[in-house]
């Protein structure tokens, strides 16, 4: 038996009281509850478990239960797909919110739950809320004696610049030990994302050229179609480099970068990503290019002097043996030309009797289930001859049922598996890494609905070329 299914069947024997702070918000309704349902579908809730939902709103356990119910049928599993019945039985409501202050009912459906359990239930709290709200929920918890023993997980981002993030993370460590603590960033339980790392370590070929020797770039890009429209106020108050790169991308180009692990169990991986994260050098304000898509401040709710980047693209250098003199160019932006979300390693240009063809790229889709596309420069069939780049693709989707980040996500947390979760060093490296650039912004550029973004976003893959282009 692996340590993987031990753990999962401890977690199943381990009645678990899971409190999800902002229950009636948006996270909730399209992500966390829907994943909590999936899991029960696939018979992977612990035994005896229950779940609260808490909010400042006031709601029955009843309405809470029909609230849950309307999000599934709006963003699935469906509840007649799956034990709705006795899942929603397990449901539970706390009205008034939780603040160090004034617990609401949060207490009172905590010991209601207890007794239901048999009173020795592991806790488990959930914040999602707005980031900024962490810092007081954090010092509710040990307010209320709700800290010991528990497992806490908190949404991204976690801090908003280096000194809101040690100030954060001084009063978690003061709360609760780091081993309690799981931060979300849910592209690492992409399931294309994890397939980057099995697809290196597991094929010995691909591990050989994972290196500066053969590699010449490293490209993330996350782009997408749609405008701001729905999220208009949370997004003028962030911007794509804060949403985007400083949080996903580089986790993402820390996940490419990081040296093998001792193995794959949780606290390997993510001491692995933490040390890659560590080795970035201190970006560049040159080296970054903002956006501003034409006609964004004409959305609701967007000022009309807004300086908010819609699109942020960067070059990273990271300082070790492995990937010294390789760029990573990031790249995130609204209003793109396509919806993509790919990683993509750019191998050198071959010399001598092909100087001059086209550089071979390894891609991983990171899109639905996941794809790996491998560009090679071969002959051209014909009398003529001469040389084409063709591609193969393997759409991992077909290999099995994939699951959604989320669902990956809450199960770790149960099992108690950290390893799709960031880890404070890593977190505090990137921090530090934008520092400069936070202090030092560069000018927003203007650039048209549709296209990869501004010219100078361009450039920063010269002598190359962006793979997305």
């Amino acid at each position: 038996m692996t340590s993987n299914a031990h753990s999962t069947e401890q977690s199943q024997s381990t009645p678990t009281i899971f409190v999800m702070y902002g229950a009636t918000g948006d996270l909730s309704r399209r992500l966390v509850s829907p994943a909590f349902f999936e899991l029960a579908r696939l018979g992977r809730l612990p035994q005896q478990w229950r779940l609260i939902g808490s909010s400042r709103g006031e709601k029955t356990h009843e309405e809470f239960r029909e609230f849950i119910r309307e999000a599934l049928e709006e963003f699935g599993p469906q509840p007649a797909d799956g034990p709705w019945d006795d899942f929603a039985e397990h449901l539970l409501f706390a009205s008034g919110g939780f603040t160090e202050d004034d617990p609401g009912q949060l207490l009172d459906v905590l010991a209601e739950a207890r007794e239901a359990l048999g009173g020795d239930a592991e806790l488990v709290h959930y914040l999602a809320i707005p980031p900024g709200a962490f810092l007081d929920a954090t010092k509710a918890f040990a307010a209320h004696g709700l800290a010991e023993g528990a497992r806490v997980v908190y949404e991204k981002p976690y801090g908003t610049s280096l000194e809101t993030f040690e100030e954060l993370d001084a009063e978690v460590h003061r709360v609760f030990e780091e081993s309690q603590v799981f931060r979300i960033d849910h592209f690492l339980a992409f399931e294309a994302q994890q397939d980057v790392i099995h697809a290196r370590f597991a094929n010995p070929w691909l591990a050989s050229i994972w290196n500066r020797e053969h590699v010449a770039q490293v490209q993330v890009d996350i782009a997408e179609t749609l405008d701001v429209a729905q999220r208009a106020s949370f997004y003028d108050a962030t911007g794509a480099f804060l949403d985007m790169i400083v949080t996903h991308l580089f986790q993402m180009a820390a996940t490419v970068a990081m040296e093998p692990p001792a193995d794959l169990g949780p606290g390997a991986l993510q001491a692995a990503r933490d040390a890659a994260l560590q080795d970035f050098r201190e970006l560049d304000p040159a080296e970054v290019v903002l956006g501003q898509f034409e006609g964004y401040t004409d959305i609701d709710g967007v000022p009309d002097d807004s300086q908010t980047d819609t699109l942020a693209a960067c070059r990273v250098w990271i300082d070790n043996d492995r990937w010294r003199g390789v760029p990573f160019l990031l790249r995130s932006g609204k209003k793109m030309t396509a919806d993509e979300q790919r990683v993509t390693l750019v191998l050198k240009s071959p010399g001598g009797l092909h100087a001059g063809a086209e550089p071979a790229t390894i891609s991983f889709s990171l899109l639905e289930g996941g794809a790996i596309d491998v560009a090679l420069t071969v002959r051209t069939p014909g009398v003529a001859g001469g040389l084409t780049q063709g591609t193969a693709s393997l759409a991992l989707s077909g290999l099995g049922e994939p699951a959604l980040p989320y669902v990956h996500l809450i199960e770790h947390v149960l099992t108690g598996d950290r390893s799709l979760f960031t880890g404070v060093d890593g977190l505090r490296a990137a921090w530090t890494c934008i520092d400069r650039f936070s202090k030092n912004r560069p000018q927003i550029e203007s650039y048209a609905p549709g296209t990869w973004g501004p010219a100078s976003a361009d450039a920063l893959a010269e002598p190359g070329t962006w793979f997305l282009r």
